[in-house]
């Protein structure tokens, strides 16, 4: 003998959207807020990654055009008088900065002073962090959204189904039209918390990791331009 089938009726006159609007719609004030946040974030991420990829990009690009060029024997001054008139960035920036510093100490002394090196080494360090922390910019956000949007969709979760017990109470059935809502609003705002932490955690450990590699590539430059003006110093003095 076959067992009985069993069939779950909806409810009366309970009419339940599951899809993404629907659910949105029929959430709870608190989960809307909490969705739209959580929505917020994840677009304003995608833009931040979107922009640190072209920026990294074309940084990475700039300075291998530069050190191409800084490498194949052009003279300081010359290369100082093509770029002394722009917006450089990067290693491009260092070396303007370094050789700005090294021509107002030779403008102001025919014999350079001892401490010219010091504030040229003094210049290459301001010039790194300025640089690095243009790379940083706005990354902190992807930090914050990938630690903290899985807990704000897991109070959306349990708000979701808080609001699922209290459709029970009132129902006072665990009918399956009764019960799915809830559920569903609570597992929709944890999706959405997982949509927005992911690509921010991932893209976060990467940007920093570009970022740490193009500041030890600067500082690298830095060191030897450094000695390369520090050479200079000696022969003058």
């Amino acid at each position: 003998m076959n067992p009985p089938e069993v069939t779950i009726l909806p409810a009366a006159g309970i009419e339940t959207d599951l899809s993404m609007l629907g659910l949105f719609l029929e959430a709870h004030i608190v989960v809307q807020i909490v969705m739209i946040g959580l929505l917020v974030a994840s677009v304003w991420s995608w833009a931040i990654i979107a922009e640190k990829i072209v920026l990294l990009a074309g940084t990475r690009r700039e300075t291998d055009k530069f050190e191409n060029v800084f490498w194949s024997g052009q003279s300081l001054e010359e290369l100082y008088q093509a770029l002394g008139q722009r917006d450089n960035r990067s290693m491009a920036a260092l070396f303007v900065a370094a050789m700005r510093e090294w021509k107002r100490s030779v403008e102001a002394s025919a014999k350079l002073l001892p401490g010219v090196q010091m504030r040229i080494d003094r210049v290459l360090d301001v010039t790194v962090s300025r640089e690095v922390d243009r790379l940083e910019r706005r990354l902190l956000f992807l930090a914050t959204v990938g630690s903290t949007a899985p807990f704000v969709g897991l109070f959306g979760t349990v708000w979701g189904i808080m609001t699922s017990f209290q459709a029970i109470a009132g129902a006072k059935s665990t009918n399956l039209a009764v019960v799915a809502p809830g559920i569903a609003e609570a597992l929709f705002a944890t999706a959405l918390g997982l949509l927005a932490a992911i690509p921010a955690v991932i893209f976060y450990n990467k940007f920093t990791n570009e970022v740490s590699r193009h500041a030890h590539r600067l500082e690298g430059f830095a060191d030897e331009f450094s000695s390369i003006l520090s050479r200079q110093v000696d022969q003058r003095t």
